[in-house]
């Protein structure tokens, strides 16, 4: 593409634009759900694109994914960038040139389209059983080669294989139905499905959902609650990471504006956001501006001690940039987004976690939830609970909610484990949809407690 490369640089000149990036981007995907036994989708897929921004003091950007369209998405950006002009102020830094393949044990791409249609075929026979009256098996894998090259003279070529699969089961009993699923992903090859216990977890899943058929409604109020390692993922994703995306600390969109260096959590919590971490499905090694990825401390022995920025942002605060800008394909302008969310260890075992609570809850599992960053408040819901009561785990109950404040719940962590697990893959969504992870270790906090409605 040094064609493309070229006449990029005489539009520049054409159009005074100060700076722009290009990303060309080859997308190499098959996807497979199926429910109840029958194929509900088999496809193959594979799209090159383009998307160009550029910068004049405003951002102007285009994509195309028709060749012939290549260089008209090009001008477009930069007339957009011209007609914009603003005066906001960008992190330029100096050019990277760079080739980055994350390397897999055994390639999603080698194995047969047949193959994977089988290990769906095989995870839905596993499902099926007593009280199960519906089945769900998806599979999806992507390989994503970019190359990106922008006008201080970087370029970078990166290669980064996805693959995700996940299950769910609906139990039926008396005219009651409860559904529970389980969900793996990561930046690795087939490796992942050859690995996985699938009798283990489909076994798993089928019992959670027959367990919820007998659970009770939750109590309600403010109490003690334990959180799972993957509901302590989705609560510091929800409840900090997005407080924490400088754009928007910077529109005012934070509560955690103005507040870098105060002490707004307990000594012993420790957050951070690591795009560099093998395997994970957050993870990739430059982000979409063609920053390198890093590892980023947010919170450290409680205090507030970055935000995840992009080139903008990075500048506005007079920050340094830590690779945190990212979108959803060629198609899109990067947003800044999380890669890799999550709680480090403290020195608590689970054991001593639950002799602290003399009257609440453990959560388990991520069921949704949303967040307000402008006023701190949050809701999610976990898959499943149970009472806790003088340090025992006792029945469980369903249809769990957890609210509460940003700044209450960093402030009343009672306890945090030792069990750290980062391996709870999803797709966040900010506009547009970014693959990401998130964990953690069990937590001990104080929380709004109710039923999902």
């Amino acid at each position: 593409m040094e064609w493309l490369i070229k006449r990029a640089e005489e539009l520049a000149k054409k159009h005074e634009i100060e700076y722009y990036e290009i990303r060309l981007v080859r997308i190499t995907s098959t996807r497979l759900s199926m429910s109840n036994g029958q194929l509900r989708e088999l496809s193959s897929d594979s799209e090159l694109g383009i998307g160009v921004r550029a910068f004049n003091g405003a951002w102007g950007f285009s994509s195309a994914n028709d060749r012939e369209r290549f260089e008209k998405a090009i001008e477009t950006a930069m007339k957009i960038a011209k007609l914009s002009r603003g005066d906001a102020r960008i992190y330029m830094g100096n050019p990277v040139k760079d080739e980055v393949e994350l390397k897999v044990k055994k390639p999603f791409t080698d194995v047969d389209v047949e193959d994977k249609l089988s290990i769906v075929k095989e995870i839905d026979g596993l499902l099926t059983g007593e009280k199960i009256s519906n089945r769900n098996v998806h599979y999806g894998d992507s390989l994503v080669e970019t190359l990106y090259f922008n006008s201080l003279g970087s370029e970078i070529r990166t290669i980064i294989p996805r693959i995700r699969f996940g299950f769910s089961v609906t139990a039926k009993e008396n005219g009651e139905m409860q559904t529970f699923w389980k969900i793996f992903g990561g930046t690795v090859g087939w490796e992942l499905v050859d690995e996985t216990d699938l009798n283990l977890w489909t076994t798993h899943v089928k019992e959670k959902a027959i367990e919820l058929l007998k659970a009770s409604s939750p109590p309600s109020g403010e109490m003690d609650v334990i959180a799972d390692p993957e509901l302590t993922g989705v609560l510091i994703h929800e409840a900090l990471g997005h407080a924490v995306e400088a754009d928007s600390v910077k529109n005012g969109d934070s509560v955690l504006a103005g507040r870098l260096g105060e002490k707004i959590a307990v000594d012993e919590l420790n957050v951070v956001d690591d795009p560099t971490l093998p395997g994970k499905f957050g993870s990739y090694p430059y982000d979409d501006e063609g920053i390198k990825a890093k590892r980023v401390e947010i919170i450290r022995d409680g205090v507030l001690v970055n935000y995840l920025n992009d080139r903008e942002t990075a500048e506005y605060f007079g920050l340094e940039p830590n690779g945190h800008a990212r979108a959803e394909s060629y198609a899109h302008q990067p947003l800044v987004r999380m890669g890799n969310t999550y709680v480090e260890p403290g020195d608590w075992s689970f054991e001593e976690i639950l002799e602290e609570v003399k009257k609440g809850l453990y959560m388990l599992g991520d069921k949704g939830g949303q967040v307000d960053t402008a006023n701190g408040t949050f809701t999610f819901g976990a898959k499943i609970g149970y009472i806790v009561e003088n340090g025992e785990i006792k029945e469980p109950v369903r249809d769990v909610a957890l609210s509460g404040k940003i700044p209450n719940v960093l402030r009343n962590m009672k306890a945090i484990g030792n069990n750290t697990r980062v391996e709870f893959p999803g797709y966040c969504g900010k506009g547009q949809w970014v693959p990401v992870d998130d964990g953690g270790p069990h937590i001990l906090t104080k929380a709004l407690v109710g039923g999902l409605r």
